[in-house]
């Protein structure tokens, strides 16, 4: 959730880690906090809501220095107020702390720290974690990066902590577990840290993806040394950063919303490129190829995964039964982990993350694990938590995604579960070389039926004008489209705070249908395939009661249009394909609906987009 960035070098701190916290402000926006050391001092600056109110008030202060932790929260424990925002400081003002995660047990140690004298002045997990250093710093004599190690182990919780001292004025130390830390190597000597790798591409390539557990002791004068919590030193791993500066901006769009929903293009191509081969018939994703036996064998896929990632899932769950003829369950991975769920060791655990860090997706993987279960992985960021802990797994290769509502991510989702659906059917003999073929060429023509649906977007403006009022909503599709009319509504509520709601069309007179009147837009996915009859029918049940029907139909549709207020054309495509083209409208409608009404579209209240908290 919240952001960490820190700085220590040869350069002025503040403007880098500054810098750093816009790009990372899409992990949270409640308060914002720097603290920096110059001249064996301790300045620290927060304020409430967004960076620019931490920028506006710090630069009226002193802020140079050569080393500085800043922080972007999103709240857990506490209002977001200045006095809950990071960075928190010891009651002697030499240490300063930034964390991204909870902590389990804060109640306990808050109330032994208080028995010892510690005043606190916040309402945060956090400011227990700076106490519990500079108690045990203090009683044991030992430097606050020792003790910082000793307090880890009376920690219960997930933490990426960042600490500085003034006593120390040429370190930083850092440590993690569960919550991502990404350690930036500069080429000067200088060294940068941050949740994920948007803040330090602009300086250095060379990279430590931080391991559960780790501890990271950054000395001007020593360089990098990496420890266990142990205290057991450890060889860093360096790699490689993939990550374009360019792609971190907005690139001429009002919204990082909109850019990445343009992508999407670019994006499904990037997804199957080189994974795929219509001429000779082939699919592979080889990520995963030593594995498609297992999968195949396996008693069943269970596919774990949060909001946009588990109506991926759902899409790919119609699509892996249908085409493999293979049995696969859907979990929100928050639920699975506490229902005691039956795993055996025959069983294929898919982990769906765009991020790769979602604390609730990790904890069911953990949980697979631990019963022997085999666990792969699909996500969007090289060297995340998920890839890592996988067996195996597959990238969207989608790019960043910096728009909490997730778009260009979950069409590659799709992609890459479309290709596991047609590399395991094929393998398994339930589809023919014939009809892999017509599938690889439709699944190739995607990326250009995409572009003509983006064609549409003028139209689909008009649309959200008129609708872009309304308090409530409905989405109705069936089959594979089910997923997409919750993805919609998903969007629609993100965004625009609407209250929508998604169906299975078929449900609806099980009870929705009671919502309905005059006033409530209703959209629908009734392209062509086999329950285009049957969605004819549900559509005609909405008009009996009034209700206003937007359409999402195949390009040249008759039928729907006599019946429908508005009508949005895809091009046609199989059945099986739709869900990549018929979620761009959707994502379209709730763009310009937002912005039509004002809210902050990129980030939108409450919400941040990497979800590292249980």
């Amino acid at each position: 959730m919240c952001g960490i960035v820190a700085y220590i070098g040869k350069k002025e701190a503040f403007p880098i880690v500054l810098k750093g916290l816009k790009r990372l402000e899409y992990r949270g926006y409640d308060s914002a906090g720097v603290a920096l050391l110059s001249a064996g001092e301790l300045s620290v600056y927060k304020r409430a809501g967004k960076v620019s109110n931490l920028e506006d008030f710090a630069t009226q202060h002193n802020i140079s220095g050569h080393a500085g932790i800043g922080h972007t929260r999103w709240a857990t424990h506490g209002l977001p107020n200045d006095t809950n925002a990071h960075p928190h400081v010891s009651m002697d003002g030499s240490i300063a702390l930034i964390h991204n995660g909870i902590i389990e047990n804060y109640d306990s140690l808050r109330k032994e720290l208080i028995s010892e004298g510690y005043v606190f002045k916040s309402e945060t997990d956090t400011e227990v974690l700076v106490h519990l250093v500079d108690n045990i710093s203090k009683k044991e004599n030992v430097w606050f990066g020792e003790a910082l190690r000793i307090a880890l182990h009376h920690v219960v919780g997930a933490y990426a902590i960042v600490a500085i001292s003034k006593n120390y004025p040429n370190r930083l130390v850092a440590a993690r577990k569960s919550s991502p830390l990404v350690l930036g190597i500069g080429t000067d000597g200088d060294f940068y840290l941050a949740s994920d790798a948007t803040p330090i591409v602009e300086y250095t390539k060379q990279v430590v993806y931080m391991e559960d557990e780790e501890i990271a002791v950054i000395d001007l004068e020593e360089g990098l040394k990496l420890y266990n919590i142990g205290d057991q030193q450890k060889t860093p791993y360096i790699q490689q950063l993939e990550l374009e500066l360019e792609a971190l901006e907005k690139g001429g769009y009002e919204h990082f919303m909109l850019k990445e929903i343009y992508e999407q293009p670019r994006s499904i191509l990037d997804c199957f490129r080189g994974r795929l081969n219509t001429d000779e018939g082939w699919v592979s994703l080889r990520g995963i190829r030593e594995y498609e036996d297992k999968m195949i064998q396996a008693n069943r896929l269970i596919i774990v995964a949060c909001g946009t990632s588990w109506h991926a899932g759902l899409v790919g769950e119609y699509l892996i039964e249908d085409l493999a003829r293979i049995n696969v369950e859907v979990e929100y991975a928050s639920e699975f982990r506490y229902r005691n769920p039956i795993i055996h060791e025959n069983d294929v655990v898919i982990a769906i993350s765009q991020s790769g860090e979602t604390a609730d997706t990790l904890a069911a993987l953990e949980l697979a694990k631990s019963k022997g279960a085999t666990i792969l992985g699909i996500c969007n960021v090289v060297g995340s938590s998920i890839s890592r802990i996988t067996d195996a797994g597959s990238y969207t290769h989608a790019g960043p995604e910096i728009g909490v509502a997730s778009t260009k991510a979950f069409t590659g989702q799709v992609t890459i579960l479309t290709l596991l659906a047609l590399t395991l059917a094929h393998k398994k003999g339930t589809i023919t070389t014939s009809v892999l073929h017509t599938m690889l060429a439709e699944l190739e023509a995607i990326p250009n039926k995409v572009k003509r649906v983006l064609e549409t977007n003028a139209h689909i403006e008009k649309i959200a004008n008129t609708y872009k009022d309304a308090t409530n909503a409905l989405y109705l599709g069936r089959g594979s489209s089910f997923p997409v009319a919750l993805e919609g509504a998903l969007k629609l509520k993100e965004i625009s705070y609407i209250h929508a709601e998604g169906y299975p069309a078929a449900e609806m007179k099980h009870g929705p249908i009671a919502l309905i009147d005059e006033n409530m837009p209703i959209f629908v996915i009734a392209t062509q395939g086999n329950s285009y009859e049957k969605v004819v029918s549900n559509i005609q049940e909405v008009k009996a009661r009034k209700g206003k029907i937007i359409a999402i139909v195949t390009e040249g549709d008759v039928h729907v249009r006599e019946l429908a207020d508005e009508v949005i054309e895809i091009p046609e495509t199989n059945e099986y394909l739709v869900p990549l083209l018929a979620t761009v409208p959707f994502q379209l409608l709730s763009y310009h609906i937002a912005v039509m009404r004002g809210c902050n579209v990129d980030q939108p209240r409450n919400l941040a987009k990497s979800v590292t908290v249980e």
